[in-house]
């Protein structure tokens, strides 16, 4: 049967990429999640950090909702306003800053969340390879924590060097780390470990549907 996992309901508002790993050694398994990373990595720099992605470049990333698959859907066309200069209206400061961006930018930024939805989804498979081996709570937990800030290694290769320090410095003054808060300090905040899990592998709905997207998750079966 498949199992969905957990809700992504919600999710942190000021790094698309996630909170910070547990400060424990690094795990140097030669995981796909791993290999995805580098190789986007790799893309990232060749492309001079400017545009992560061509046009169309994330489309391995993407299902359509009538397959059923995991990952990004597009659901809504973006927005061809030009950049707001007004007040903005949303708690959720990245769709703000989404919707000061010219249409240029806005694509950008699609390409990027969608590159980052296809990282969730290989988190996705890691997390249920581990709990298929026997993992502990705590074990898959650290790790999707870990994993979550290895992507940020995409998702801020393609921002500007004053978009990465002020998220670095929202990220000090919030949690006392440039990348966020620690595994400890998210079993601290929600109580459990399969907490820790869920907040460190769930997507903010706001930002997704200001791009015109949807993230569906991945049943354990799809690994």
């Amino acid at each position: 049967m498949l199992t969905l996992r957990h809700s992504r309901d919600s999710g942190h508002s000021g790094d698309v990429a996630g909170p910070e790993g547990s400060g424990h050694p690094r795990d140097s398994r030669p995981t796909r999640f791993g290999r995805t990373v580098r190789a986007l990595a790799v893309s990232a720099v060749l492309a001079g950090q400017a545009v992560l992605f061509a046009p169309g470049a994330a489309q391995a990333a993407v299902c359509s909702p009538e397959t059923g698959s995991c990952g990004s859907v597009v659901i809504a066309p973006l927005s061809q306003e030009p950049p707001s200069t007004g007040p903005c209206d949303s708690p959720e400061p990245v769709v703000c800053r989404i919707r000061a961006q010219t249409p240029e930018q806005r694509e950008q930024s699609r390409e990027i969340r969608m590159m980052y939805h296809g990282l969730l989804v290989e988190m996705d498979r890691e997390e249920c390879a581990m709990r298929a081996a026997g993992a502990s709570e705590e074990e898959i937990a650290r790790r999707m924590v870990q994993l979550r800030n290895d992507a940020k290694e995409i998702t801020r290769a393609g921002m500007s060097p004053e978009e990465v320090r002020a998220l670095e410095e929202r990220n000090i003054a919030k949690y006392g780390n440039p990348l966020g808060p620690t595994a400890d300090q998210l079993y601290a905040k929600y109580g459990s470990w399969e907490a820790v899990t869920a907040a460190a592998t769930r997507t903010s709905v706001p930002v997704d549907r200001e791009l015109g997207l949807e993230f569906r998750e991945c049943p354990c079966a799809v690994a």
